[in-house]
């Protein structure tokens, strides 16, 4: 993994001034690598770093807890990572950025987050070079404007009501010449609209009596709707109770083989938590098991009938790596209407 260049120039420093015994020298030059470290790791903005061979380099703390990257994915390809074409295709900007030996400029790039929220960004490409010009990589920051980008929305939607009430302003001056000029005759029709007022107050109290039965109504809905939702609850923890006392590993794929659930038992074969697998596609996970020989047996699963079972015992190595013989048992997982939605994929040792 390739480093920042500048901190490996001040740690070659510090090693020449080692032996010159300058201590002093020493410790303000390592000081100022761990404040340029703490600065990069706490920056407000999210940040990655990718090498000239095109590997994650380095990334802050913002960028993990963003994009949900960890410290095992330093030192692999950038086309590995969903961050290589979520939330832009960076590639083609970093590749432009080399080229051109200029900063990369995207604005207002928009993201949906795991959590829904929709986030904009501004987007910088930078080239990193070292003293004499040779390509070091890329530094790529992601700054959040989501906040400037609603302010900006909403600007622009006030001057639109803006304009709108202009509008309305110069309507009610017209209207209210021709009310004056109608006021004479409104007078004498005054009788009239008091007892269109009247069958209108009538007409009111009968919508607040139907409002009033609606109400009734949407109350006893929002009733039967917490009451499913209870139920679902009682549900997903009953399916949780069965997936923790199976005693094979249980991971559940969708048509796109994305897994959807890793039990407790394929984390303790595999070393790889929920929160890790859930979303990834299962042939491009790095566990112990050969996930590539799965290929046929999953596609078989899917485009075969619903009763179809595939079953294959492969070489693998647990978590603990320690080789063993698995068992994997594929089961079309079927939804509504007998269509098959997913693979399940049962996992055991022989």
């Amino acid at each position: 993994m390739v480093r920042n260049r500048g901190v490996a120039i001040l740690r070659d420093r510090l090693l020449l001034m080692a032996q010159t015994n300058s201590d002093e020298e020493i410790n303000s030059l390592s000081n100022h690598v761990r404040l340029r470290e703490a600065a990069f790791e706490s920056g407000p903005s999210a940040r990655v770093v990718i090498d000239a061979n095109g590997s994650l380099s380095l990334l802050n703390d913002r960028a993990r807890s963003l994009f949900g990257l960890t410290v095992q994915d330093l030192g692999r390809p950038l086309q590995d990572l969903e961050i290589s074409y979520r939330p832009v295709e960076l590639r083609s900007c970093i590749e432009r950025a080399y080229n051109e030996r200029i900063t990369i400029n995207l604005r207002d790039v928009e993201w949906q987050s795991p959590q829904g929220e929709i986030i904009y960004f501004d987007i910088q490409v930078v080239p990193l070079f070292d003293p004499i010009s040779t390509s070091l990589g890329v530094s790529v920051n992601f700054i959040d404007v989501t906040r400037y980008k609603r302010l900006q929305e909403e600007l622009e939607h006030s001057n639109q009501e803006l304009e709108m009430a202009y509008e309305e302003l110069q309507s009610t001056n017209e209207e209210l010449e021709t009310t004056n000029e109608e006021l004479q005759s409104s007078n004498e029709e005054l009788e009239t609209t008091n007892e269109e007022l009247q069958s209108t107050n009538e007409e009111l109290e009968t919508m607040n009596e139907e409002l009033q039965s609606t109400n009734e109504e949407l109350q006893t809905v929002n009733d039967e709707l917490q009451r499913r939702s209870e139920e679902l609850n009682r549900s997903n923890a009953f399916l949780e109770a069965i997936l923790t006392s199976l005693k094979g590993g249980v991971i559940v794929v969708n048509r796109n083989l994305h897994v959807q659930i890793w039990n407790y038992k394929a984390e303790d074969m595999w070393g790889l938590r929920p929160e890790e697998a859930v979303e990834q596609n299962f042939l491009n996970l790095d566990i112990g098991l050969p996930v590539e020989q799965l290929r046929q047996p999953i596609r078989d699963c899917l485009s075969g009938p619903v009763d179809s079972v595939s079953e294959v015992v492969l070489s693998a190595i647990n978590r603990r790596g320690r080789n063993i013989q698995c068992r994997v048992t594929c089961t079309p997982l079927i939804g509504e209407q007998q269509q098959i939605q997913g693979v399940i994929l049962l996992m055991e040792e022989c």
